[in-house]
């Protein structure tokens, strides 16, 4: 049976986007994945993934012995295909010195001249489906249920959820709401989660996530509002997207939880600031709502976002304001109750 390697060693929302891809080619054959050690854990107990193998592109295995040993490693699994879903020349390269026969990836990628076969890089698709593309030899565009993302948290995972509600004093009937106040890129920060989290505590109880760099951002919010749980930097990402799934809402900025919660399948309030759905990486919960101030006419300003405002005035972010935020929240989690 004909096997598969994806390689896909870009941003954690990234992983997460990658599964449908993962999901349809798990149908053909096996499926490996060489990704960061961070998206790594991530794909732990993925039913379309046989071998999650780990490359520490920027650590260990940073440069070009890195690259050489990682390919003849891929080269004793003796793959038929690669699919290069992180199109960088190192990327190329790695599939190229693993003499994988054909290898597959965008036209617009670094790495193009080192492919067998190059897709198009549809612009006007979500990046789910951009990258289900590469898969698909006849064109045939996916249907939104095949572009549903995928993650497979285990016992362990709920186990680590339940041991942090229980020492949070967390009962099992309490309705529980998601905020994810971090973000890599700063202009992507929404800076109003403190006054979020202190109109919706008395709907549901606020639970915070994110890594330990959030830690400032939670202490924030907990400052505002101190019944808020703050799992930031407490728990794996697959135990966090566990969390996720337990709440009836998450609230996030275009950054990692909001793919996380549409794995979970979470009604998501999607905060845009300098980036816009458009650009591909917008919500595929069932349910979900996407805020951002649409008048502005420097947004975008950056296809991720960048660190600090180019024009100084952060008001793609800054005139969101709370209320309707909460707004946007307490109707997907159902709630009689509205604010004025």
């Amino acid at each position: 049976m004909s096997s598969t390697l994806v390689i896909q060693t870009s941003f954690l929302g990234d992983t997460v986007l990658t599964t449908p891809l993962l999901a349809q080619l798990a149908n053909r054959g096996p499926v490996d994945v060489v990704t960061t050690p961070a998206s790594a854990a991530l794909l732990a107990n993925h039913p379309a993934v046989r071998t999650v193998i780990p490359y520490d592109k920027r650590g260990a295995d940073r440069g070009i012995r890195g690259v050489l040993r990682l390919a003849r490693q891929l080269r004793r699994t003796g793959y038929d295909l690669a699919l290069l879903a992180q199109g960088s020349w190192r990327s190329a390269a790695l599939a190229t010195l693993a003499r994988i026969p054909s290898r597959v990836g965008f036209n617009t990628s670094a790495g193009r001249l080192l492919y067998t076969k190059r897709v198009p890089y549809r612009d006007d698709l979500h990046h789910a489906a951009r990258l289900l593309m590469l898969a698909r030899p006849n064109g045939r565009e996916p249907s939104l249920e095949e572009l549903r993302p995928s993650l497979a948290p285990g016992e362990k995972e709920r186990e680590q959820v339940a041991s942090l509600l229980a020492r949070h004093g967390v009962s099992g009937d309490e309705r529980l709401v998601a905020l994810a106040p971090g973000s890599v890129w700063g202009t992507k920060r929404w800076p109003y989660f403190p006054e979020l989290a202190q109109l919706l505590a008395p709907h549901a109880r606020v639970v915070l996530i994110g890594s330990r760099e959030d830690a400032p951002l939670a202490g924030a919010i907990t400052t505002a509002e101190p019944t808020a749980v703050d799992a930031v930097g407490e728990l794996s990402l697959l135990a966090s997207a566990e969390l996720i799934g337990r709440c009836g809402v998450v609230v996030t900025n275009d950054s990692a939880p909001l793919h996380l919660a549409s794995a979970m399948g979470t009604p998501t309030v999607a905060i845009f600031g300098p980036t816009v759905p458009d650009f591909g990486f917008g919500p595929l919960s069932p349910r979900a709502s996407v805020v951002g101030e649409d008048t502005l006419p420097c947004r975008p300003c950056d296809r991720h976002g960048p660190q600090q405002c180019p024009l100084g005035h952060h008001r793609c972010m800054r005139d969101v304001a709370p209320a309707l935020v909460a707004e946007r929240a307490l109707t997907l989690l159902q709630t009689p109750d509205v604010l004025e």
